[in-house]
């Protein structure tokens, strides 16, 4: 198990791109170029909302890029003429801590309610991570799925959180995604364990993810 987990550690990919819901000078630099390249961007702002998406798509369409309406990588290189800064890269550092204390705590034991190392169930271990990197989310795995921006399975980034519907319907399990299709969560079955959510038991009970960060 330690063996797999440290490889993944090493291989992590942390996607640098900006999207629908982002903010920051960043958006405004990016939305100040689509407007000077003619794509209607509104006020450069800074606020990366549903006038920007359809600027950034016509742009991608004019340039034979897949018309996503996210600027990553090939899309800000075409745009600005250069590459996209590291800092974009989900907040990296963050996202590190965030998988980082998530691993550490792989072999505890299941507690039904459990919040503490001692013991976690699955909404406990992810409130418990994140409040540890100074990010504070409601206790029950339902309460957390509203939190944040929803991610496509597409998407997913190293820190999300992803949902799924088990013993009940609706959301009633969450983990913790750390990269290359796996994720970590506390089972009943393990404890604190690492699962890949193309198996087919996780993968028939995925119901959503979200960014937190």
């Amino acid at each position: 198990m330690f063996t797999v987990v440290f490889c993944l550690v090493g291989t992590f990919a942390y996607a640098a791109a900006l999207e629908k819901g982002d903010s920051g000078s960043d958006v405004a630099e990016i939305q100040a170029q689509l407007n000077a390249c003619g794509y209607n961007a509104g006020n450069a702002d800074g606020d990366f909302g549903s006038l920007t998406v359809a600027a950034v798509k016509a742009f991608q369409r004019d340039r034979g890029l897949e018309d996503d309406g996210i600027v990553g990588e090939a899309t800000y290189r075409a745009l600005m003429g250069r590459e996209i800064p590291a800092s974009r890269a989900g907040s990296t550092a963050s996202v590190r801590r965030i998988v980082q204390t998530a691993l550490r705590y792989q072999g505890v034991p299941y507690v039904f309610g459990g919040v503490s190392p001692s013991g976690f169930d699955c909404s406990g271990f992810v409130r418990f991570v994140f409040a540890n990197n100074g990010i504070y989310l409601p206790r029950a795995a339902d309460e957390q799925y509203d939190y944040g921006r929803p991610v496509s399975r597409s998407r997913l980034q190293p820190g999300d959180t992803v949902y799924f519907s088990t013993y009940a319907s609706g959301v009633s399990h969450v983990g913790i995604y750390i990269g290359d299709g796996y994720f970590v969560s506390a089972t009943s079955s393990q404890g604190v364990a690492i699962a890949s959510l193309d198996s087919g038991y996780w993968g028939a009970r995925y119901i959503g993810a979200r960014r937190m960060m």
